[in-house]
């Protein structure tokens, strides 16, 4: 899977970057649910005055959608082998 990061500065002017943004293609059934869960994320996140700078989407996701869910997303295929 790849993942993408997004920086901005919030409303006080601190710097603050977002990782781990899973990048879906439009026709998953995860698409649209990821795009909320991104936007609600960014704006709690910019209206915070926090020292916080660096925010993980991942984490943020495994704490607010299903875990069924979060598996099908982030599951990775097994590797046959250890290759």
């Amino acid at each position: 899977m790849l993942f993408k990061s997004l920086e901005f500065k919030n409303v006080v002017g601190q710097k603050v970057k977002i990782v781990d943004i899973p990048v879906l293609e439009e026709e998953s059934s995860y698409y649209f649910m990821i795009q909320v869960r991104l936007q609600t994320f960014i704006t709690s996140i910019y209206k915070e005055k926090c020292t916080k700078k660096y925010y993980s989407f991942q984490e943020y996701l495994k704490r607010v959608m299903k875990w069924p869910d979060y598996e099908k997303l982030f599951k990775s295929a097994e590797l046959k082998n250890n290759a």
